[in-house]
């Protein structure tokens, strides 16, 4: 244990430390919405919903009351500043606790321990996972990220106050914020190794002390309430967002939600994938935190910060025995116990020469994001390596250089931590990035008013929800997740779910009133026309829906005759999503506009046998009551199947904004799994320049062909 004096917390220097980060996180700030769970968390935060398990009710809370604050104009701007603003914060702890741990390293050279504390604690703040994750809003992590560093610091505060009564609230805060933290994620609990060693090796009889004993136990309780009060009763409020519809208190519902039962994760002595592929993955996404951008020289990075941070932590054990063991307890439990914890799959880029490894047995997205807290604490173990090495350098001049000059001699190893800056500044930011935002409006405007729109999975699903409940684009449009429905609460809140009526002065153009001089055809005379339905989406009760088996055998060659459409099932076997799509197209042909969205692929046509029936407009494919005949605007194309070029022509060119997929992008597409959507606009457009040549308008077919070769260069494997 150290025997450095006290000495009063720079927290000045914390705050110059938080400012600086922050700045460097606004100044490449998404300036909307983005893929993954992004849209899912900002719209849930806007209207106080339930994201997927387990929850995360504290984060929405957090969130919804800083979205109340008019820091920026957009609502998803004012979120993304919530993470910039909780990873800055963490950075800022992080500092306090590195600068307090390396007093034992440097206990007379102040001014560069503090160098040394801020150089680490930025490099980390600049890893590459972590700056993504600070600009926007894609997770809960950065919430967990500053109460896991606000438990630590409290921790070296309780073991730096003096003996009494007053020293142990730090113990009971610590308490409390892991216990309110797990309702954020359980990753919040993480920190406890550092609780336990401090305890164990500062004061033990804190935890026998019967006024702790009952502090420490009322925090708990309260910290795990939100969990147990808020989800229960916001799930039976029913709001927009409610995944796994967790009413009632202690019912099966709630606890399947908060055991993330809805993933079908296996238990722990069955690996999904073995722990040697694994830890390579690890290493992996280790090895894109120092310099991604650096190319050759990444790999030297990669080998100096590792070397840096094993240094920081022999050097912690040397110095201050307490503080080593808390960093390196710490360190395990965020690395290789997360890494036996988690048990992922293959990594989506994980590199294996072995055609029986196929792409169900791969993660369906880098999770790169769940190792965040693992990279920013290394900042602080990145500073006692550098402080070490000053040291070292000062003891090797000896009395060669004064006293005041001799730590000074070794600061331009300090330098280092600006390399993550520089080698992550391209593929880090997110500052012009809107694609995610402008799909979302695209996709909702191709459909007709009140129509039912069938999506495949979290990417083409979680961006329309934040169109429609944080920007209020066309909310008259019915969503249906394929994935979702194989759930037994998406298929009640489908069904549930009250059709607002369509605006049409809100709506993109194409979908005013127009005069019979107007040449695109709406498949109404007028706008005014559109009808709200008064069915319901499906005609089945609840209780129905809920009897839906999950798998159903199909009888060879079975089909579904709905007036002149004939479903013919693909498979042997339908899960609850198939049934319940058929039910949709039985439920609401010709009352309805029905549309599958190009994400599903094939799935219409393979499983559902509906290839003579779809046509296929911009970025979706509509359900024709009868098989399509070619004529007029009507054609076949090798790609598309049938096309409506007159209606594709539209959206394309006056509903689309295709400048936000062609756009330059110095790094190209990073994220390689949300690819996907980029490569759907290049395959929409490329596929109407076939449908526009067809009719003999080369004009607007150069100018599709023109924008799918500037996609194309963002495009990885294309």
């Amino acid at each position: 244990m150290s025997d450095t004096p006290a000495e009063r917390p720079p927290y000045l220097w914390a705050v110059a430390t938080f400012l600086v980060v922050f700045v460097v996180y606004l100044m490449t700030l998404s300036p909307t919405t983005a893929f993954w769970d992004t849209s899912e968390y900002i719209a849930a935060a806007k209207v106080l919903g339930i994201p997927h398990p387990p929850g995360n009710p504290l984060f929405t809370l957090m969130a919804h009351a800083w979205g109340l604050l008019p820091l920026a104009a957009e609502y998803s701007v004012r979120i993304n500043l919530f993470a910039a603003i909780t990873s800055a914060g963490g950075a800022g702890l992080w500092f306090l606790v590195a600068e307090r741990w390396l007093r034992p390293i440097l206990p007379t050279a102040r001014g560069p321990r503090i160098a040394s504390a801020f150089a680490g604690v930025f490099a980390s703040a600049m890893a590459w996972t972590v700056w993504n994750q600070s600009t926007v809003n894609e997770k809960v992590y950065t919430v967990s990220l500053l109460s896991i560093a606000m438990v630590v610091w409290c921790m070296v505060r309780w073991a730096d106050e003096p003996a009494g009564e007053r020293r142990d609230r730090w113990v009971v805060a610590a308490v409390y914020l892991t216990a309110l933290s797990s309702t954020n994620h359980m990753m919040g609990v993480l920190a406890m190794p550092v609780v336990g060693i401090y305890v164990l090796m500062t004061d033990w009889r804190v935890m026998l002390r019967p006024r702790v004993i009952a502090a420490v136990a009322l925090a708990v309780v309260v910290g795990l309430s939100l969990n147990y009060v808020y989800l229960p009763i916001r799930a039976g409020q029913y709001p927009p967002i409610n995944e796994g519809e967790p009413v009632g208190f202690f019912s099966q519902a709630l606890k399947d939600v908060l055991g993330r039962v809805q993933y079908g994760k296996p238990e722990l002595s069955l690996r999904q994938s073995p722990l040697s592929a694994q830890l390579t993955n690890y290493w992996t996404y280790w090895s894109w935190q120092w310099g991604r951008d650096l190319g050759a020289f990444r790999s030297l990075m990669v080998g100096i910060f590792t070397a840096t941070t094993l240094g920081g932590v022999l050097a912690l054990l040397r110095r201050d025995k307490r503080a080593g063991l808390a960093a390196g307890a710490l360190l395990f439990t965020v690395t290789l116990m997360l890494i036996y914890y988690l048990n992922f799959k293959y990594g989506y880029s994980f590199q294996v020469n072995n055609a029986a490894i196929t792409q169900e047995m791969r993660e369906v997205r880098e999770r790169d994001y769940f190792f965040v807290v693992s990279f920013a604490f290394v900042g602080v173990l990145i500073a006692a390596g550098l402080a070490a090495t000053i040291r070292y350098i000062g003891e090797m001049l000896g009395d060669r250089v004064s006293d005041s000059r001799r730590w000074l001699v070794g600061t331009p190893v300090l330098l280092l931590g600006l390399v993550p800056f520089f080698g992550n500044r391209v593929s880090a930011s997110r500052a012009h990035e809107t694609l995610a935002r402008d799909f979302a409006i695209d996709i909702l405007e191709s459909v007709e008013p009140y129509g039912i729109l069938i999506t495949a999975g979290d990417n083409d699903t979680f961006p329309l929800w934040f169109a429609q409940e944080v920007l209020g684009i066309r909310r008259d449009v019915t969503l249906a997740n394929l994935s979702l429905m194989n759930t037994d609460w998406h298929l009640r809140q489908i069904r549930r779910r009250e059709t607002p009526t369509f605006d049409p002065a809100t709506a993109a153009a194409l979908w005013r009133p127009r005069s019979d001089a107007d040449t695109v055809p709406l498949g109404a005379p007028a706008a005014a026309n559109w009808v709200k339905p008064t069915n319901t989406v499906f005609a089945m009760t609840t209780q129905g829906l809920d009897s839906l088996p999950e798998y159903s055998q199909t009888p060879k060659n079975a089909g579904m005759m709905i007036d002149s459409l004939v479903l013919r099932f693909g498979g042997e076997y339908m899960t609850r999503s198939d049934i319940a799509t058929a039910l949709l197209i039985r439920d609401n042909l010709g009352k309805r506009p029905i549309y599958f969205s190009w994400s599903t692929g094939n799935y219409p046509d393979a499983s559902l046998g509906l290839r003579p029936y779809l046509l296929s407009q911009g970025m979706v494919r509509q359900v024709m009551p009868r098989p399509i005949t070619e004529g007029g605007a009507i054609r076949m194309t090798q790609n598309f199947s049938w096309v409506d070029v007159a209606r594709t022509r539209a959206l394309l060119f006056g509903v689309y904004h295709p400048e936000a997929a062609a756009r330059e992008r110095p790094a190209g597409w990073v994220d390689e799994p949300s690819a996907s959507i980029l490569g759907l606009y290049y395959l929409v457009y490329g596929g109407g320049a076939e449908a526009f040549r067809q009719l003999g308008d080369s004009v607007t077919a150069a100018k599709a062909d023109s924008l799918t070769v500037r996609m194309r260069k963002s495009l990885p494997n294309y």
